[in-house]
């Protein structure tokens, strides 16, 4: 029996998973927003406190100038607080940290990203509020770890984690992501470390302290470019969508429309597919192109046969083509393209604004339970 869908795209029962769950929120910017996202997706009422001192978070303030100057948030920060109850408060009075303190002793969770000397201040940390509630769980992100107080955004960690020195184009400058990629891995870091304490908490009956770092998220995720130095001695240089293990794989060819394709063949037989659908056969037998690390040698040229005849089709006749041959390839899509399919359709929610305009941003929630 297929899995039955809520209009949020989710799997049915999904939605209100959480249900019950109060989350109280103390983090701004993306990370710590984002895992309270997550929570208010699967039915957690999420209560977030802003700072009523500078405006509330300051992603309100980040617009492109293409928005409204009168609205009171940005695009950038709806991207992560969806149906979120909002408190504007100041947390430097008395009287806004007994009211936060009136909800933590009631709360599940607090997720906050305050420095820990902030924290005390403001009687925000750990000790104080587990202190109001044994079953409180309290999840921290930290920018270097819980002992270094320097401040840092997603584009510093890119940096000192190694992903700016690798990315980009060969002899040209660094390149970030365009996302706050570091930011995105350390909310799912925690994400993570708040369900295993949640499943602690229904064996124990007590809560505990969670936290991450974007700089030990960003380690944790270096994957196979961490092991090329650890075990190769590779330090890993910038080559654009290339692979450096692996060929023609993040290589990018243009059709007769102009449209690019990357292409992602991984393994010999996928080689033998790809050069049959081209019509170059020979290649399989070519010896600079006998196996992956042949193909990695020699990738400058085999790429230009490959766009010597992917030159000749549109984009739509090479996609059906590759389809069909069992060639993993992807057309390389702006925004707008990004959501004509359907499939990005459905991951939209939607959320009023206090002005009247409607909110549109991704859900953060990409999986689905089913029995």
């Amino acid at each position: 029996m297929k899995e039955e869908r809520t209009k949020s795209g989710l799997g049915a029962g999904l939605e209100g998973f959480f249900q019950g769950l109060r989350v109280v929120e103390l983090a701004g910017v993306l990370a710590g927003p984002a895992v309270g996202m997550f929570f208010a997706e699967l039915g957690a009422r999420v209560i977030k406190i802003e700072n009523s001192r500078t405006g509330g978070d300051i992603t309100r303030q980040w617009k492109l100038s293409a928005e409204p100057e009168d609205s009171s948030v940005s695009a950038y920060y709806c991207s992560v607080n969806w149906n979120k109850e909002v408190r504007l408060l100041d947390l430097e009075t008395r009287e806004a940290q007994v009211e936060v303190h009136e909800l933590v002793a009631g709360a599940d969770l607090v997720i906050s990203n305050f420095k820990p000397d902030s924290a005390r201040r403001l009687r925000m940390d750990a000790d104080t509020l587990r202190d109001l509630n044994g079953r409180l769980i309290y999840a921290q992100i930290d920018a270097f770890g819980p002992d270094e107080q320097r401040p840092a955004f997603d584009v510093v960690l890119q940096a000192e984690a190694g992903y700016l020195y690798m990315s980009g184009e060969p002899g040209r400058p660094p390149v970030k992501m365009p996302v706050a990629l570091i930011d995105l891995l350390a909310a799912h870091q925690l994400k993570e470390a708040v369900l295993v304490a949640l499943l602690q908490r229904e064996r124990s009956g007590k809560g505990c302290t969670v936290r991450t770092s974007l700089f030990e998220s960003a380690l944790a995720s270096l994957a196979n470019q961490a092991t090329n130095w650890l075990m190769g001695g590779l330090v890993p240089q910038p080559i654009g969508t290339q692979h450096p293990n692996i060929a023609p794989y993040g290589d990018i060819v243009h059709t007769a429309d102009g449209k690019p394709l990357v292409l992602a063949v991984g393994t010999d037989r996928q080689f033998a597919a790809l050069c049959h659908c081209l019509g170059l056969p020979e290649l399989v037998a070519d010896e600079r192109f006998a196996d992956n690390a042949s193909r990695v040698c020699h990738r400058e040229a085999l790429l230009a046969e490959i766009q010597s005849v992917v030159a000749g089709r549109s984009r739509e006749d090479w996609v059906q083509a590759f389809l069909l041959s069992g060639v993993p390839a992807g057309c390389i899509r702006d925004m707008r393209e990004v959501f004509e399919l359907p499939a990005a359709q459905a991951m939209i929610l939607t959320e009023p604004l206090p002005d009247g305009r409607v909110s549109r941003r991704v859900r953060t929630v990409a999986f689905e339970v089913g029995e």
